[in-house]
């Protein structure tokens, strides 16, 4: 069985900045484009980067994997009986690996270099403004 929290290399204690800061770097390293000599290994890793990142970042779901494991995300409730055990009534459903990834680096790809990049974007498209404060006299 998969621990997510291993898959990511992180503690269980881990806050939502640990949880992107541990994505981000499993997610480039497992990426098909930095392991074209791996393809299957590095997707099924990059699979369950992204499946993790997706469960952890978000407090119930991680709440629900901490008590049942992924058993408790698809409506398993980790023990059977009746439905009203189980502590979903629905089945979790992961994104695409790839949508997780495109949205989490805000739709740019990471590997890609533009020469002609604006340099007062951030890595996230973001517009950086930089103040001159002149110096007093």
């Amino acid at each position: 069985m998969v621990d997510y929290y291993e898959v990511l290399g992180m503690q269980r204690h881990a806050s939502p900045e640990d949880i992107k800061k541990a994505y981000r770097k499993q997610a480039l390293k497992w990426h098909l484009d930095k392991n074209p000599e791996n393809k299957e290994e590095a997707e099924r890793k990059f699979k369950q980067v992204a499946e993790a990142y997706e469960v952890l970042l978000d407090a119930k779901k991680r709440d629900i994997y901490d008590k049942y494991g992924k058993e408790g995300l698809n409506g398993g409730g980790g023990g059977g009986g009746s439905h009203f055990d189980s502590p979903f009534e629905f089945g979790f459903t992961f994104q695409n690996p790839d949508d997780v990834f495109r949205e989490f680096f805000g739709g740019r790809d990471p590997f890609s270099f533009d020469l002609f990049e604006d340099p007062f974007d951030d890595f996230f498209g973001n517009r950086r403004v930089w103040l001159h404060i002149p110096e007093s006299r």
